[in-house]
């Protein structure tokens, strides 16, 4: 686990307005503005008409609506958005990195976004199915966390 602060001017036009983040899923969120308002982003699938495989929505899904709430002249008071590595990409991410783990020993890559009014902040965080020491995982997942940002930051 590691605390990243970002610009929240140049994360936040990448996380509202560009693709970056789209293939994440969403866990969960909270937007305070002039409410509070909540979101979770576990699927239900009796809702639709093709059960969908995976349990979560993609941020893609809803970053129009996470858009339409923080829009406007003010900013928020605060906020948080949980999201985390998508399932299907879990084995991807093993293979690139060269991890030993199997992809349902693994419950989440998380990116934890707040954002307190004046500063954004990450936090990441790593969540298992299964008990281990190795930390292989958590560090791989932290420095691709760090580049991931340091290439928005650069788009």
């Amino acid at each position: 686990m590691i605390v990243i602060e970002l610009s929240a001017k140049s994360c936040m036009a990448h996380l509202l307005l560009k693709p970056a983040f789209h293939h994440f899923s969403f866990i969960e969120g909270e937007v305070t503005t002039f409410n509070r308002f909540q979101v979770d982003g576990r699927l239900h699938k009796d809702f639709f008409d093709e059960t969908p495989k995976r349990e979560y929505s993609l941020w893609k899904d809803v970053q129009q609506y996470f858009l339409s709430i923080i829009k406007g002249k003010r900013t928020p008071l605060s906020f948080k958005i949980i999201l985390s590595l998508s399932s299907e990409d879990f084995n991807i991410f093993l293979k690139e990195h060269g991890l030993s783990f199997r992809p349902e020993e693994i419950q989440g890559l998380y990116l934890n976004l707040r954002y307190d009014g004046s500063s954004l902040q990450c936090v990441t965080g790593t969540s298992m199915n299964t008990f281990t020491m190795d930390k292989s995982l958590e560090n791989e997942w932290d420095t691709y966390v760090k580049k991931f940002f340091v290439r928005l930051e650069a788009n």
